[in-house]
């Protein structure tokens, strides 16, 4: 299939994302959207991340090439850890290490592609905000360069104002940026220097920035993010995974969770998922948990096990028991898109990360929102502005929330007769934006009609 500019010449694409799953899966979504288009794309990573990938469509899996670099050791941390989720988040200070030491052998993949009979450089290499060393090897082999941010217009608009050393929007009329309460580019136990400063470099040696976006989906910030870092910002779409699920081979049919889920009665179950990484203390969980507990409907909580090295007791004592007849909590993986797909399923509590909530609005699920860090508060302001869900209430000083907190939202999205009319029909329309296939395609034909004219 050709891109609609109508040019058959097959591009070779790398690309190259940041050691978390969040980042690997949309990743590899688009690495098989472009081979769909006839284009030969190489996804790097390391060898047990792209082990843990689902399945290559086979449909494109001729024109994609998963490229396992070893990670090297690093004091600290575990053997086998090559993805931030293998390891507490107060850790992420030696994946970073860690992957700075991934330049040497990028730069060796890079001219051994150079070195195979017939072939020619890489036409563009796609990097990760986190890899610097990508976008240097880049420069060094004269391959152009696109920084991937896998982020909302309203937060790549943020992060332009803060790199540039503004703080507010210059724009009467405009969305509201917020880069005071928010560290974008800071992660516990990293100084923000040492964040901004990779960023930057990455940026400098990018000719184009692709953004995880779309004018339809954002069309206040869209525009405001035309450029980031004085360098043009390309929208690419939402990358929305096929609502059935497609190849990921996650139906989870024989599943505990989905079995459950077929006996609770339509429209009734509160899906509880706050993604993969992100650090709850435990009493966060417990505050969390007795929420649930005193919002009285019903539940499946897919609790992340602590990780590696942590012996925190992960719920209050006697709630599993307690919330028994309504509730239910699976500590391992689960099939997400399946049960976000169920006609049990009501309301879906998420952290906001950028992956989740396109997945939620995918299903016209109204969101209960309990953001942790990063890009979570922005992407929940936004949400709260389209009217699709309520945020859990924070303390202003310290940023903790209760149980009684926990409740009232959950009870004004999923339990409260006029809060629920109007936040599903808010998500309704939002479902028709993240569910037009067609109108995502455009934007990754546009993408790629893009890397032809900087080519």
């Amino acid at each position: 299939m050709d891109d609609e500019t109508g040019s058959s010449s097959q591009l070779h694409i790398v690309i190259c994302p940041w050691l978390a799953f969040g980042h690997l899966l949309p990743c590899l979504d688009l690495a098989e959207r472009l081979a769909s288009r006839g284009h030969r794309v190489s996804l790097v990573s390391t060898p047990r991340n792209i082990a843990r990938l689902p399945p290559v469509r086979p449909a494109v899996a001729p024109f994609v090439g998963l490229v396992a670099l070893p990670l090297p050791r690093v004091a600290g941390l575990p053997d086998g850890a090559e993805s931030t989720h293998d390891v507490p988040f107060g850790k992420f200070h030696l994946h970073l290490e860690a992957s700075d030491g991934l330049a040497a052998p990028f730069s060796e993949f890079l001219e051994s592609l150079c070195a195979e009979p017939g072939r020619k450089k890489p036409d563009w290499i796609v990097v990760d905000y986190l890899n610097h060393w990508a976008a240097a090897a880049a420069v060094r082999h004269k391959v152009p360069c696109a920084l991937l941010v896998l982020l909302a217009a309203t937060v790549v608009a943020a992060l332009d104002f803060r790199l540039s050393g503004r703080t507010e929007s210059q724009s009467a009329g405009s969305p509201r940026i917020e880069t005071a309460k928010t560290e974008l580019i800071s992660v516990q136990g990293v100084p923000a220097t040492s964040i901004a400063e990779r960023v930057s470099s990455t940026l400098e040696r990018c000719d184009l920035v692709a953004m995880r976006s779309c004018v339809e989906w954002e069309p206040e910030s869209v525009p405001l993010a035309s450029t980031f870092g004085g360098k043009p910002v390309v929208p690419f779409g939402l990358l929305p995974p096929s609502p059935d699920g497609g190849r990921r081979g996650d139906s989870g049919k024989d599943g505990a969770a989905v079995r459950w889920l077929d006996a609770q009665p339509a429209k009734s179950v509160v899906y509880v998922a706050l993604g993969s990484e992100v650090p709850l203390r435990p009493e966060e969980v417990h505050e969390l948990a007795l929420g649930l507990e005193l919002a009285g409907t019903r539940f499946l909580w897919a609790l992340r096990k602590p990780p590696l090295g942590s012996d925190a007791v992960l719920l209050p004592a006697g709630f599993e028991e307690r919330t028994r007849g309504h509730g239910l909590v699976m500590n391992g993986w689960v099939p997400q898109l399946e049960i976000l797909a169920h006609d049990a399923v009501a309301v879906f509590l998420t952290h906001c990360g950028w992956n989740s909530t396109i997945e939620g609005l995918l299903f016209g699920r109204p969101l209960v929102m309990l953001p942790i860090m990063g890009d979570q508060e922005p992407n929940a302001r936004l949400m709260e502005g389209r009217k699709v869900g309520a945020q859990v209430p924070r303390n202003q000083n310290d940023g903790s929330f209760d149980r009684e907190g926990v409740a009232a939202a959950i009870r004004a999205v999923a339990v409260e007769e006029e809060g629920r009319r109007v936040f599903a029909a808010n998500a309704k329309k939002l479902q028709e934006i993240v569910s037009d296939t067609e109108c995502h395609e455009r934007y990754i034909d546009r993408f790629i009609q893009q890397l032809r004219c900087y080519k």
